[in-house]
């Protein structure tokens, strides 16, 4: 059955992603996206096609569309980008969740709401599960993202519980691969960015605080499990990759994929929160969705580093002061 689906921050690095394989699978999709991290590069091929449709839109303002289903995308997502402005980072979390919520409920259509690993905070128990209740300092720079995605959980299990709207949680771990913006402060697109230009690779810290890094193809296939579905399971569920990697382990990768002659460097200090370990525990996944990761973080690098090459990096907009 062809579905009408709407993703929000559509244009975005995990959003372009989302929106071609729903437009591959036949389904009619419409992209909404206020282009302050995404580029509209990202779904270009997409515009020709008779099912997808792009929106310029901010979920902070209320929408009015007909949809079957929800995916609930719009948010920064790297702290170079939700630092940047951390109050309209909260208010896209919030308003964009109460947004969101309220079109579900008039139209009747399940949503389901990116979260993310970052409701852990720096973690105290490892690898984190779903029934761990975090660590997160509430006026720490991290928090606009932390807790605004927090509140963004409250808010779909209210809505689910008050007003029945059949919600779904992905929380989501560090992710990567092609279309990532070269300069969003991840370390992924730091490191080969600094690699393809023959840089040093700067660690924060000492390198040795840990990381899971989930190839974007296999995080898409969960998300469309997830909504997939049949009502009931509301989650919160884990997506990423269980295998547990320190950041001088993926520097040291990072340098051999890309053949840079480049030194591996401590530059500056630990960010202050920055979580020392990151695992999923992916046990839930497994069983309510039957996925796990299939890609390699060398061949997932290997494919992002391939498509850093082919891009002019110099094209990609920092974020706006009108943002």
């Amino acid at each position: 059955m062809i579905r009408r689906i709407l993703v929000t921050g559509g244009a975005g690095f995990l959003g372009s992603h989302l929106c071609e394989r729903l437009v591959h699978d036949g389904q009619d999709v419409v992209c909404v996206d206020n282009l302050f991290t995404s580029q509209k590069t990202n779904i270009a091929q997409l515009l020709c096609r008779p099912n997808f449709e792009f929106i310029r839109h901010d979920v902070t303002h209320p929408m009015f569309l007909e949809v079957d289903e929800i995916y609930n995308l719009a948010c920064p997502a790297a702290p170079g980008h939700y630092q940047y402005n951390p109050i309209k980072t909260m208010k896209t979390s919030v308003l964009g969740a109460i947004n969101v919520l309220g079109m579900a409920k008039r139209v009747g259509a399940k949503v389901l709401h990116a979260s993310t690993s970052e409701v852990y905070g720096d973690p105290t128990v490892h690898p984190q599960p779903e029934s761990y209740r975090g660590n997160v300092n509430p006026i720490g720079p991290r928090a606009c993202y932390d807790e605004g995605k927090r509140a963004a959980e409250t808010l779909m299990f209210d809505y689910e519980r008050q007003n029945g709207v059949d919600v779904r949680i992905v929380r989501i771990f560090n992710t990567y691969g092609p279309r990532m913006h070269p300069y969003d402060g991840r370390v992924v697109s730091n490191f080969i960015r600094q690699a393809l230009a023959g840089e040093d690779i700067t660690l924060y810290g000492d390198g040795s605080q840990t990381r899971s890094f989930c190839y974007r193809d296999d995080l898409v296939e969960a998300m469309v499990r997830m909504m997939d579905r049949p009502p009931g399971f509301h989650g919160p569920v884990n997506i990423g990759n269980p295998g547990e990697f320190t950041i001088r382990e993926l520097a040291a990768l990072v340098v051999e994929l890309t053949g840079a002659n480049a030194n591996i460097v401590q530059a500056r200090a630990l960010p202050e929160d920055d979580p020392l370990q990151r695992q999923p525990d992916i046990t839930l996944a497994r069983e309510k969705l039957d996925w796990e990761p299939t890609i390699s973080l060398r061949d997932g690098l290997a494919r992002t580093i391939e498509w850093f090459r082919s891009v002019d990096l110099g094209a990609f907009r920092a974020p706006t002061p009108n943002y």
